[in-house]
C-alpha cells in the first residue's frame, strides 16, 4: 500500500508540473495563480502545497525537470579518458537544442523561462534559480574548456571563465532568437556552426 501511495503522489506531482507548463505558457507566470494550476491539473490547491512551497518552488521544479538531462550530460564531460571533452561539450549543448526543437514540453519550459516570467514579489525565487543555473552551466563549460585545452596541450587566448560566459551567452541568444521566429533558421544546424566557430576562435578544433 505504501508503495502505491508513493506512486500516486509522484503521479500527482507530475500532473501539477505538466499543468503548470500549460498554464504558464498561456497566461504568463505572474498572472497565473496556484488555483489556475490546480484546476488545470484536476487537483486542489492543497495538493500543490503538499508538493511545493509556493509558485516559485513549483516553477523551479518545472525548470529542474527540463534542465536535468543537460546538466547530467555536462557533469560527465571529461571523466572518460577515451572521450574528447570538446566533443562531449558540443554534444551536451546541441542536445539541448535538439530537445527544444523536438520536444514540445521542453520548448514550452524554455519559452516560459525566457519570455514569460517577471522577477517580482514571490517570483524573486525564480531569479535565484536562474542565477544558480547560469553559475552551474558556466562552471561546467569552464571545466570542459580547460580539460579540452589541457588534452590538446594548448593555452586558451582568454581566461576559460570568460570563454565560458561567451559560449553560454551564445546559446541563450540563439534560443531566444529562434523562439521569436522558429521558421527563420534551423536551431540545431546554426547552433553547431556557431559553437564550432567560437571554439575555433579559442584554438579548439573538433575532429569532423
Amino acid at each position: 500500500m505504501a508503495r502505491r501511495t508513493k506512486a500516486d503522489a509522484q503521479a500527482t506531482r507530475q500532473q501539477l508540473l505538466q499543468a503548470a507548463v500549460r498554464v504558464f505558457a498561456e497566461k504568463g507566470v505572474s498572472r497565473t495563480s496556484l488555483q489556475d494550476i490546480a484546476e488545470a491539473a484536476g487537483t486542489t490547491r492543497g495538493a500543490i502545497y503538499w508538493h511545493f512551497k509556493n509558485k516559485a518552488d513549483l516553477f523551479n521544479a518545472m525548470m529542474d525537470d527540463a534542465l536535468l538531462p543537460m546538466e547530467q550530460a555536462m557533469q560527465h564531460i571529461g571523466h572518460d579518458p577515451a572521450q574528447d571533452p570538446l566533443a562531449e561539450l558540443e554534444y551536451a549543448l546541441l542536445q539541448t537544442m535538439r530537445d527544444i526543437v523536438s520536444n514540445a514540453s521542453t520548448r514550452a519550459v524554455f519559452e516560459i523561462a525566457i519570455m514569460k516570467v517577471e522577477y517580482v514579489d514571490e517570483l524573486l525565487g525564480i531569479k535565484e534559480r536562474h542565477i544558480q543555473a547560469f553559475a552551474d552551466g558556466t562552471r561546467e563549460i569552464t571545466r570542459s574548456l580547460r580539460e579540452a585545452a589541457g588534452r590538446r596541450g594548448i593555452h586558451l587566448p582568454v581566461n576559460p571563465e570568460v570563454a565560458a560566459h561567451g559560449l553560454h551567452a551564445l546559446m541563450v541568444g540563439l534560443i531566444h532568437s529562434w523562439m521569436l521566429s522558429p521558421e527563420a533558421f534551423d536551431l540545431v544546424v546554426v547552433s553547431q556552426s556557431a559553437v564550432r566557430a567560437q571554439l575555433a576562435g579559442l584554438g579548439l578544433h573538433l575532429s569532423v
